[in-house]
């Protein structure tokens, strides 16, 4: 990727990364708490999309991180959803739509649908289990129509960042059969996966090489393990730069921010290596400054840069779990 791209495709802020702004909810429909809901998304419209149809054989459905965060309405009462059908909740989502699309798509089409999802406050409270349910509905549809209308019986790679993680990990454990058996892999990338949660759903298969099809893909990357705000507790997890579940380290050489323009920066040489005890994936050698998320953040949590540190790594996987998966897909 030139410099050129990679400042275009990086104006969308820091993946997961917070703006406060301002927006109208058009509804005064209540969610179950009491809270104010946005009109619900209408996914027969193009406007609630970001589609790349490259004409490939396999797709990209792509679950977008926290863009959203609380907002006054008119009258003072505060909104916690996002606003698929305003421009100020919009823009910071589509942001990261483009950002991720030029990212990790490779050729690959790319499809990703705006929803309400629930603001970075939400995770910082004690109702994040009930807004989430508003969320998951909205993608749920979404990826309902995205089968019935756009898919056409291809594979695809669900992948989802932070509270769009979260949400994959719902549509895979709800997945039948038929779908299930077109699914590449699943890229959920910064959330944490429990024992309970793989024990309850077979659909959650731990990836365990480069290679493998119809697994999940779940890494946290922290400085060190008193550094974690996701990922505590985690069943599993792979190593993106080497591909191991082992502490195999692994050496990685990348511009450290995406803020900023590549030709500033000079270039980290990172170490990557899982702890096995904790299974978070131990980074040394960040210089940034600039990746700490507002609210829930902290010094050492990368939670911002996991798909930036591994940009070129995950599209390369991506290219290859789903090479492997038409190979072996019956003709």
């Amino acid at each position: 990727m030139d410099c050129a791209m990679m400042r275009a495709a990086f104006h969308w802020l820091a993946l997961g990364m917070l703006i406060c702004i301002a927006a109208q909810c058009r509804s005064g429909d209540k969610a179950p708490d009491g809270d104010v809901l946005p009109e619900v998304p209408d996914y027969r419209l193009a406007s609630q999309w970001l589609v790349d149809d490259r004409r490939a054989p396999a797709d990209v459905f792509y679950i977008i991180s926290t863009e959203t965060g609380d907002y006054a309405l008119p009258g003072g009462t505060i909104c916690h959803y996002a606003d698929t059908y305003s421009d100020s909740t919009r823009l910071p989502m589509q942001a990261e739509m483009v950002g991720v699309d030029t990212l990790i798509s490779g050729t690959l089409n790319f499809y990703s649908p705006y929803y309400r999802q629930c603001s970075l406050q939400s995770f910082a409270g004690d109702s994040t289990a009930m807004r989430l349910d508003v969320a998951t509905g909205d993608v749920r549809r979404a990826f309902k129509h995205y089968l019935e209308h756009f898919n056409q019986g291809r594979p695809f790679v669900l992948a989802g960042f932070s509270q769009g993680a979260m949400i994959a990990l719902q549509l895979l454990s709800e997945m039948d059969d038929a779908t299930y058996g077109r699914l590449v892999a699943v890229y959920a990338l910064g959330c944490t996966i429990t024992p309970q949660m793989a024990a309850a759903s077979p659909r959650i298969k731990a990836a365990t090489g480069p290679d493998d099809t119809g697994v999940t893909i779940c890494y946290n990357s922290v400085r060190d393990t008193g550094c974690a705000i996701m990922g505590k507790g985690n069943a599993f997890a792979i190593n993106p730069v080497n591909w191991h579940t082992d502490a195999t380290p692994a050496s990685l050489v990348t511009v450290p921010s995406p803020l900023l323009p590549p030709a500033g920066q000079s270039l980290d040489s990172l170490s990557v290596h899982l702890d096995p005890a904790t299974r978070l994936l131990l980074v040394d050698g960040v210089t940034g400054t600039d990746y700490v998320l507002p609210l829930i953040g902290k010094e050492g949590c990368y939670h911002s840069r996991e798909i930036w540190f591994y940009r070129n790594q995950l599209r390369d996987n991506i290219a290859l779990r789903t090479a492997r998966f038409m190979q072996a897909k019956p003709r």
